[in-house]
């Protein structure tokens, strides 16, 4: 059995919890920091709202039924969408797509190994 992390996210009142591999939840709180680093950087007019990374823990059970466990490659899947969307001239973008992306491939892998080991 996979043992899973949770990374809260906090944007204004909204707060989510996407389910992360335990060996790889670091990697979305250190991303998350990252590009909240760099994102006033980016000049483009439309630059995506970032939730803050402000937790991680093992366990999580809900009380609240609007608040949502989000899949941590759903979450990174949609995370890249809005930013290959971003139309940037000036900063190199490409550089935290490679970011997202390298992790949104980790964890492609890791679900696709995990999914051969319950088969196996």
């Amino acid at each position: 059995m996979a043992i899973m992390r949770y990374v809260l996210l906090k944007q204004e009142q909204n707060i989510s919890f996407v389910e992360m591999p335990a060996s790889h939840a670091y990697q979305l709180s250190a991303l998350n920091l990252r590009l909240h680093k760099e994102i006033d950087k980016l000049t483009a007019d439309q630059v995506p709202v970032l939730p803050y990374a402000v937790a991680e823990c093992d366990n999580v059970e809900l009380h609240d039924s609007s608040i949502k466990i989000v899949s941590g490659l759903d979450y990174l899947n949609s995370l890249e969408k809005e930013f290959a969307g971003v139309q940037e001239k000036s900063y190199p973008l490409i550089s935290l797509l490679t970011e997202i992306r390298a992790l949104q491939a980790q964890l492609e892998q890791w679900y696709e190994e995990y999914e051969e080991e319950q088969l196996g």
